[in-house]
């Protein structure tokens, strides 16, 4: 969040403790006593940074996208500078800068400016380290929010499982929604308690992706000379759990005999003894009235479905992509 003073004389935003605005150079301070120039002191003319055309937060040199609200930057010939005579608004027009102090609150108490792009944004994404606690915080400022491993506004560079360009963390309607952008290994949204899912569905449990599917049925017929085919008998089932491996390989392929498929390290229909990610009992797929469901029994890490789409997201919810996991906050 930025703090600072905003200038009478042009509105622009200053760091607490500087003692002159760095784009007109007039006394900035809580109390405008304490900031006048000393009699006979040629006034301080500071060259102002540029900024984000969408949220005003300052900006370094070198930066392609606004580290507040995800803006992209224009190129350092467009940026608006005090030492030239026109710069860019928002809205592509031009503005002068002769100089002269622009409209705004009349002289005396300087504001306090608290937020910045936060203040303007309806929601941001909070990384959750490693060790659980929280990481770099994401301000979704604007309409889109494009996230991935490649030139993003929301960019993890060293993560090898992110497509270039994941996903997008969007507004539409006035909600915040997910929308995968193609991306190989999807978009993972952490349920609570039971939800119904399609079939075809791919969940996370763990570290273990798993795939639902009504099960395979296979015609047990002879060949051109009469011959059966000799194997293993094919049991009869409602759905299939299919395991993911790294690579895009499929791995064992589980035909639950009931309605009912119970998930987790130990004493369940399937078990993952050595993933240490898992809960006891973790999780539990149902197929009940035509209606395949899922529903998370209380594990420590969560459950989380694959979206398909475009999926809107709530306060407190979690986001699976790549190896990053993000908590949503809507402010």
């Amino acid at each position: 969040m930025d703090v600072g003073l905003v200038c009478d004389a042009c509105s622009a935003l200053t760091p607490i403790g500087v003692p002159q605005c760095a784009r007109c150079g007039e006394p900035v301070a809580l109390d405008p006593r304490r900031a006048r120039k000393p009699s006979g002191q040629a006034p301080l003319v500071a060259k102002a940074s540029a900024t984000c055309s969408s949220c005003g937060a300052a900006l370094q040199p070198g930066l392609k996208f606004c580290p507040s609200c995800g803006h992209k930057v224009a190129p350092a010939s467009q940026q608006f500078d005090v030492d030239t005579k026109v710069g860019p608004r928002s809205d592509g027009t031009t503005r002068p800068n002769d100089g002269q102090p622009r409209s705004g609150p009349k002289p005396g108490r300087s504001t306090l400016f608290f937020g910045g792009a936060l203040q303007a944004a309806r929601a941001k994404l909070t990384l959750i380290r490693g060790d659980g606690e929280d990481g770099v915080s994401f301000t979704l400022a604007g309409t889109d929010h494009l996230a991935g491993r490649g030139e993003c506004p929301i960019s993890f560079p060293d993560d090898p499982y992110l497509s270039p360009t994941h996903c997008n963390f969007r507004y539409a309607e006035s909600k915040l929604v997910v929308r995968d952008q193609a991306s190989l290994n999807g978009v993972y949204v952490r349920i609570t308690g039971m939800r119904p899912i399609e079939m075809g569905t791919t969940v996370l449990i763990g570290e273990q992706v798993l795939s639902v599917a009504l099960a395979k049925t296979v015609e047990d017929a002879p060949d051109q000379q009469g011959t059966y085919y000799s194997a293993s008998m094919l049991r009869p089932a409602i759905f299939d759990v299919t395991q993911q491996l790294r690579g895009g390989a499929s791995g064992w392929v589980f035909r639950p005999p009931g309605d009912t498929v119970t998930i987790g390290r130990e004493g369940n229909d399937i078990n993952f003894p050595d993933d240490p990610f898992i809960s006891g009992r973790h999780a539990q797929l149902r197929y009940a009235d035509g209606v395949l469901s899922i529903t998370d029994l209380g594990s420590r890490n969560g459950t989380f479905v694959r979206v398909t789409g475009e999926e809107q997201l709530r306060h407190g919810d979690y986001v699976f992509l790549g190896q990053q996991l993000l908590r949503v906050e809507i402010v």
